[in-house]
């Protein structure tokens, strides 16, 4: 076109050695190994972000399960949870997070099980009460294979059990974690959205207190609520017969004479505070978080533990069950006191 301030040019072949008119080398735009490599990682990370921010919706309620230290019963309190939430007819995931010490399938008669996988999803298996359960003891070759991995690695695998398992629709997820504030909980709260709250395990006496508050300023630093703090092993009560109305000595853990007085029946009972008894609820009236309540020192928990069967399934109207029912209850209503306060910018409706 004549006068058009556009020049046509037909373009020169390229021949080889020819530089490009910035005078640079063409290189191979193929990708290393490493770079390819580097690709398929970032695309699994960001392929396993969206599934975990879709569980967001697929899982109503996600419970971080908590001591400050070892040997409280954390893990037996946890599995108790999961399986008084499915006795109330609730769909259960128990996500079992303990990477070095995981525990949770044998109570649950688990042991020795393998997870099926399918499509790069990993499917949990499915426990007591319908319960579905993830964890690190079932990628073990025998109970006595040990875990020796370094923090990268146990996150890495920490974030699998999250985004790679199929968990389908749930209720309630309940996490069990290792003892402490450590990596664990802190990629969890970091990775999973919508979490509802952590629950606190303590035992009465004052070593595992301490420990129990440092779990409380631990959830305020990552502004995760505390849904409570449950007091386990609190007391022991044994029963017996005797003669109606007959006055009963029994001695108690600090070589205290507690005198009890048989019914008409001739049935009595006494509680024996081995741990002391009250410390759980101190703390959280001192801490200011609620107190969900006592779970009772049960030497059927110990039993049913070791033998796969939880208290809970082998005794349903039992002490125990009756406890943790209670606990329960507190944390739902705990749970939907938070989201109402939430709701309401955080003011108090009266």
């Amino acid at each position: 076109m004549t006068g058009s301030p556009i020049t046509q040019h037909t373009p020169k072949s390229p021949k080889e050695g020819d530089e490009n008119p910035s005078g640079e080398k063409e290189e191979d735009a193929t990708p290393t190994a490493d770079q390819q490599r580097q690709m398929e990682q970032a695309f699994s990370q960001m392929k396993r972000k969206m599934t975990i921010q879709e569980m967001g919706d697929k899982i109503k309620h996600k419970i971080m399960v908590l001591s400050g230290k070892g040997g409280v019963g954390k893990s037996t309190v946890a599995t108790g949870l999961a399986l008084s939430l499915a006795n109330q007819g609730n769909t259960v995931g128990l996500l079992d997070i303990d990477i070095t010490g995981p525990n949770v399938p044998k109570m649950l008669g688990l042991g020795g099980h393998r997870l099926n996988v399918e499509g790069g999803r990993i499917f949990p298996a499915v426990g007591q009460r319908g319960v579905k359960v993830i964890s690190m003891a079932f990628l073990l070759e025998s109970d006595d294979t040990p875990v020796v991995w370094r923090g990268p690695i146990k996150l890495g695998a920490i974030q699998q059990f999250i985004g790679d398992v199929e968990w389908g629709e749930l209720d309630y997820l309940v996490i069990d974690f290792p003892p402490g504030s450590s990596d664990e909980p802190l990629t969890v709260a970091q990775s999973l959205p919508n979490i509802d709250g952590m629950v606190i395990v303590t035992t009465p006496q004052e070593v595992a207190l301490l420990d129990s508050r440092k779990s409380v300023g631990f959830a305020n630093s990552l502004k995760v609520p505390v849904i409570g703090i449950v007091e386990n092993m609190s007391g022991y009560t044994i029963h017996g017969t005797a003669q109606a109305n007959q006055t009963i000595s029994v001695t108690g853990p600090t070589n205290e004479i507690i005198e009890i007085t048989a019914n008409e029946a001739g049935d009595w009972s006494v509680t024996l505070d081995i741990f002391k008894q009250g410390g759980g609820q101190t703390t959280a009236e001192e801490m200011d978080v609620p107190f969900l309540g006592r779970l009772p020192f049960d030497p059927g928990v110990i039993r049913g533990g070791d033998d796969g069967v939880h208290r809970i399934v082998a005794q349903p109207e039992g002490e125990s069950a009756i406890a943790f029912a209670s606990i329960v209850e507190a944390i739902k209503k705990q749970i939907k006191d938070n989201k109402d306060s939430q709701s309401s910018g955080g003011l108090e409706i009266i």
